[in-house]
């Protein structure tokens, strides 16, 4: 091994030594060592010292991509990083609608969404002329001209343009109900039918005519009532000038002026000139309740006697003394009255 001068010794330790010796630790240790031990262990340690720094640096260099290794705060490279990821997920929801507050990741859907708001329905069908708001809601609809049926029940043929149709559809085959009625259970294939069924529990007539002031349960209802007024071909009863849009109706009607009943109680005999008077009626032996007060929750049998029940929510008092123009709520109320103007006790 070759044995260095002082001064040769100083030199190599100038050019040899790392730069910059990174780890304080082994600096340290390098330090301390320097003093006490012999030139050519120096040299040795030295040379070992070096190979380590360089294995840290190595090490340090990677760290340095993400981290500083003296402050631990992000490097540049990983700033930027940092700020592309941000950008990015800022985007998602960059575009945000003024009218709802709704958000959008891409400029295009918020402006589709908009049209909302503006009621804009930029495509229209050729064949019928009809508008809407998205061009896959246009291309669905020309279905209907096209005679196009993508969807086809596996049991029976049927097709539909749209597969919510056929989702539908299929309940007829497999028998699911998925409406429930909560008041007294009975389920339904549509929901409009569960809405309808509804008001049987309510009594609202919510559905008047506009021209004589009926009022009706459904819509549909009112719709058939309608044609008494629009048509000029009614069927008339000869009896009282009542007119029906359908012979049927007329012949059930018939019915009141011949005293005919031909739907009887199976438990008691007792005969009905409609159907639904006998429905009505077959609850006082099923004790079955499904019209409830919407008011206070108490249940009836017959419809006309939740209609009287809520008057007593309501205030209304439609019977009036003509002679003193009290009202009452219940028309025995108003019978028993008039005794009093008669001297009756």
């Amino acid at each position: 091994m070759k044995i260095l001068s002082n001064k040769q010794w100083k030199l190599e330790r100038m050019m040899r030594v790392p730069q910059p010796i990174q780890n304080l630790s082994l600096l340290s240790l390098w330090c301390q060592r320097e003093k006490t031990i012999h030139p050519a262990a120096r040299w040795r340690d030295l040379m070992l010292l070096k190979e380590e720094n360089q294995e840290l640096s190595e090490m340090e260099d990677k760290h340095k991509k993400n981290h500083c290794f003296m402050t631990g705060e992000k490097s540049t490279q990983a700033k930027k990083t940092s700020r592309k990821r941000a950008r990015k997920t800022k985007s998602k929801s960059n575009y945000t609608c003024r009218q709802c507050g709704k958000s959008f990741n891409q400029k295009n859907n918020l402006e589709v969404h908009m049209r909302v708001h503006t009621g804009e329905k930029p495509f229209s069908c050729q064949q019928c002329g009809k508008s809407f708001t998205q061009k896959q809601n246009l291309k669905v609809h020309s279905r209907i001209h096209t005679g196009e049926s993508s969807f086809t029940c596996q049991e029976c043929g049927s097709s539909f343009t749209q597969k919510i149709n056929l989702k539908v559809h299929m309940r007829i085959h497999t028998g699911e109900k998925p409406y429930t009625c909560k008041l007294c259970g009975q389920n339904f294939t549509h929901k409009n039918n569960l809405n309808s069924h509804m008001i049987t529990h309510t009594g609202e007539k919510l559905f008047t005519c506009d021209q004589c002031g009926k009022s009706f349960t459904r819509k549909v209802t009112l719709n058939y009532h309608l044609r008494i007024h629009s048509r000029e071909d009614c069927f008339t009863c000869h009896q009282c000038e009542k007119k029906f849009c359908h012979k049927l109706s007329l012949k059930n009607h018939m019915r009141i002026h011949t005293g005919e009943k031909p739907y009887s109680c199976p438990q008691c005999g007792r005969s009905f000139t409609y159907k639904p008077s006998l429905d009505s009626h077959m609850r006082t032996h099923t004790g079955e309740t499904p019209y409830t007060c919407k008011y206070c929750g108490k249940k009836f049998s017959q419809k006309g006697n939740l209609q009287t029940h809520i008057r007593l929510h309501t205030g209304e008092k439609p019977f009036s003394c003509l002679q003193c123009e009290k009202s009452f709520t219940y028309q025995r109320d108003l019978k028993q009255h008039l005794q009093t103007h008669s001297g009756k006790t």
